[in-house]
């Protein structure tokens, strides 16, 4: 999948998220390992003139250095390009001399690839590589963003692993359509929490863990929260605010002006049918008081004008 994030706007996210992600963990996906330390550069230059980015590069609490990949799709063909990342990683930080120096290779599936549909291990004979697997499809998005969604209601604050799992809860949905639906409906709930340091590492890991799916308009709106001060934010939400009332009084105005419209309508039609009812009364009693200056007898004309009664005839002699 293409990247719709500049790697420079990411590089500079990236900062402010790696500020908040010290002393968390990958537990709340389900994996075993110790806290975060650091958040090391992603960028592995190489003797070609290409230049190789990973989507993460972490060094645990142990000293282990943890390089973490995201996908959509599983390829057999991907073992070659992680065998790339751990060669270049171990070169650019001289792991290679330094004795006892775990690295590991984490591969995280998106919901769209299921348990036991991959491969973990590759065996080239002088050469045994095993990444190890987290499958998101093991989640349920449903039941951890209604969750939250109660909880940041309710004004509760999330624990370091809900935090985690949230900023990864889009990718926890199999289609790109699902997942960026997802991210919008995360940053809303985020926009409601008080706390402006989860606000920014929530926001921050959105577009980190999503580059790859996130549409560059939300991408730009949630960069744009993380910047605005405080005192921006509050004028932002007012604006919106300001926004939507002047479209509620808009819908509410257009809808009066076509109550209004029926209404005058409905009387001019109840007008006229009264005028025009007068007009039949006017012409039955023209022909009634013709038929009586002839010498009709007033029973036949009752026979021949309907809607007139006797006592109305009589008077017009």
């Amino acid at each position: 999948m293409k990247n719709p994030v500049a790697y420079q706007n990411k590089d500079i996210i990236s900062k402010v998220f790696g500020e908040s992600m010290r002393n968390k963990s990958f537990r709340a996906y389900r994996m075993d390992i110790p806290e975060i330390v650091e958040i090391l550069p992603t960028n592995l230059p190489a003797v070609e003139a290409n230049e190789m980015r990973l989507d993460n590069l972490f060094r645990l609490k142990d000293g282990t250095i943890v390089i973490v990949d995201y996908e959509s799709t599983y390829s057999y063909a991907d073992k070659i390009k992680y065998l790339n990342y751990v060669a270049r990683t171990t070169k650019r930080y001289g792991l290679s001399e330094k004795q006892n120096q775990p690295v590991r290779m984490i591969v995280i599936y998106t919901g769209s690839i299921r348990r036991g549909t991959t491969r973990a291990d590759v065996d080239m004979g002088c050469l045994q590589f095993t990444v190890e697997e987290v499958f998101l499809s093991d989640l349920d998005a449903q039941e951890i963003e209604t969750r939250f969604q109660r909880k940041i209601h309710s004004g509760e604050i999330l624990s370091d692993e809900e935090q985690m799992q949230f900023i990864i809860l889009p990718l926890v949905h199999k289609t790109k359509e699902e997942m960026q639906d997802c991210i919008v409906r995360c940053f809303e709930m985020v926009k409601k929490i008080d706390s402006p340091e989860i606000q920014r590492f929530l926001l921050s890991g959105l577009i980190v863990f999503t580059d790859k799916v996130i549409r560059r308009e939300d991408s730009e709106r949630i960069k744009r929260w993380i910047e605005m001060t405080k005192v921006g934010r509050l004028f932002e939400e007012e604006k919106q605010k300001a926004v939507q009332e002047a479209i509620k009084k808009e819908k509410a105005d257009k809808k009066k002006a076509l109550q209004r419209a029926s209404a005058d309508k409905e009387r001019a039609l109840q007008k006229a049918a009264a005028e025009r009812k007068q007009e039949l009364l006017d012409e039955k009693i023209s022909i009634a008081r013709k038929f009586l200056m002839d010498g009709i007898p007033v029973d036949s004309i009752l026979k021949c004008i309907d809607g007139l009664d006797r006592a109305e005839i009589e008077a017009l002699k």
